[in-house]
Formats: C-alpha cells, sequence, structure tokens
C-alpha cells in the first residue's frame, strides 16, 4: 500500500531507506514536524478515503467546552492561566474497535516494517502499539461548521494519515516547540490562543495520502474550521515507547463516549514522562 519508490520501507538499513529517514529526522529536530507526501501508494488512495468515510458515521460526537491542556475547565487557576481560555470542541473520532481489520489503515497501523520506519525515524529502538483498544488507533473526523481547536498532545509524538480532504478550511496550524519538557511558557501559548501569536504559527497544506509525523506533547497545534460539504478525516496511529500504554478513563470517555474493563483497571498505573500541565 505503500509508495516504496518514495519510501522504500521494504529495504531497512539501505541507502535509499537511510536517506529519507535522515531527512525526516532534520525536519523532527527542526520543526518537531515532517510531511512525507505521497505516502500511500496512488493505486490505492481512493480505496482509502472510502474504506474511511464508511466508518466515519461510528464516530463519537458531541459538541464539548474544552481548553488547550484538555483539563477540567473550573481547574483553580490564576485569573491569565491559558487554561482559562476555553473554546469548542467539534472534532470527533471513531475509535480502534470499530475499524475492520482488513481496512488499509489497521493493515498500516501493525505493519512490523512500518512501525521500524517510524521508529527510526523518532530515533527510537522501537515502538509499541498501544494496549489501548479504543485510541491506539482511531479515525478524526471534523464535519463542515467544526474545528478541532488549538491542543497539546499526550504522546511525545503523532503519526497521521490525511484520508480526505475538505472543500476548504480544514489546515493544519502548529507552533513548532512552543514549550519543552522543562518549561511551558505560558505566555507564548497565551499569545497565540488570544490571537497575538501570529509569528509563532505555521501552516501546512496535507494531501489525502500525505503521512505526517508530529511531535504534538510540546507543538499547540490545531485544525480550522472546515468549510464546504465534505468531511475532513484523518487516521491517528498511536504508539508508544513502552509496551501496554492504556488512556485514562476520564480522558478515554471524553473521545469516545465509553470506557472499557482495561480502562478501569489501569487507572491510576500511568506513568508521566514529564511534568507538564498535560
Amino acid at each position: 500500500m505503500v509508495n516504496t519508490e518514495g519510501y522504500p520501507l521494504e529495504d531497512p538499513g539501505g541507502e535509499g531507506w537511510r536517506s529519507v529517514v535522515s531527512r525526516i529526522r532534520d525536519d523532527l529536530a527542526k520543526s518537531g514536524c515532517s510531511v512525507l507526501t505521497d505516502f500511500i501508494h496512488p493505486s490505492l488512495r481512493e480505496t482509502l478515503r472510502e474504506e474511511c468515510a464508511a466508518i466515519a458515521p461510528q464516530s463519537h460526537d458531541g459538541v464539548e467546552t474544552v481548553n488547550a491542556y484538555n483539563i477540567d475547565t473550573s481547574s483553580p487557576l490564576p485569573d491569565d492561566h491559558p487554561a482559562r481560555i476555553t473554546v469548542q470542541r467539534g472534532n470527533s473520532f471513531v475509535a480502534r474497535d470499530r475499524i475492520p481489520a482488513a481496512h488499509l489503515i489497521h493493515r498500516l497501523y501493525s505493519n512490523g516494517l512500518f512501525q521500524h520506519f517510524v521508529a527510526s525515524c523518532f530515533g527510537l529502538p522501537r515502538v509499541h502499539e498501544l494496549g489501548d483498544p479504543l485510541s491506539g488507533l482511531c479515525l478524526n473526523v471534523v464535519r463542515p461548521g467544526m474545528e478541532h481547536p488549538w491542543h497539546f498532545d499526550t504522546n511525545e509524538f503523532t503519526v497521521s494519515l490525511l484520508t480526505q480532504e475538505p472543500e476548504g478550511g480544514g489546515v493544519f496550524e502548529y507552533c513548532p516547540n512552543i514549550r519543552s519538557a522543562r518549561e511551558e511558557n505560558f505566555d507564548a501559548v497565551r499569545s497565540v490562543l488570544t490571537g497575538d501569536g501570529a509569528g509563532l504559527v505555521r501552516r501546512l497544506t496535507l494531501n489525502p495520502g500525505d503521512l505526517q509525523l508530529f511531535k504534538g506533547r510540546y507543538s499547540l497545534h490545531r485544525v480550522t474550521p472546515v468549510l464546504g460539504e465534505r468531511e475532513r478525516h484523518t487516521a491517528i496511529l498511536a504508539y508508544s515507547e513502552r509496551p501496554g500504554v492504556v488512556g485514562s478513563v476520564a480522558r478515554t470517555r471524553q473521545l469516545f463516549g465509553r470506557v472499557l474493563p482495561e480502562h478501569l483497571a489501569a487507572e491510576g498505573r500511568a506513568v508521566r514522562v514529564d511534568r507538564l500541565l498535560d
């Protein structure tokens, strides 16, 4: 399913493979983001779109009031704290257990060559599929008139694949490395959330079949409101440096509207990689 002329996944360690990985590592070091254009073979892009469009109606809907840190909006914080700035989140998610194993995005997510490639791009010895039965792989659906507002990711890195572009809007915007594992940089975050930090914002043009590797833990990002009649669909392929990672009960219920026994059993055993707000 992969355009192996541009991305020789079947030859790990080969000259072409090393060249691609080196370029991606440079992108990630400079801006925390790398776009792999035309990653999916052209002959399968329509199949990819159709498969994801078919499951999109199974997404968990519900507009809710959130902040950039996805923490309780009533948390006791100073009046000028950026987490006090709230917005409406209108995107929705199709959980992994609603995505057939034969679908292209499911096959790609579980493919060993792809996982090795992703790990190498992020400079890791290996990556693990999440132990979470819902959030390891999901489809992000942004319907016309909706948006995925400014936020930080819980995971240090994210792999995503645009499967259907909207007629207008739906632009991915991000602020590279606006915070670090040691510094929240609240002033800069507040300036972006209030519209005063335009100089910190970059915009990406993505096309169906483009793969995006992104360090979303440290880069504030969003998808602007979708315009027209067509939804924006993006597959989120979530991995971790350690095995068995399961999302929290609160966050899982927020995203998918339900939790499973695995989430209840894992509650309280989470290991944080930093001391950031979230």
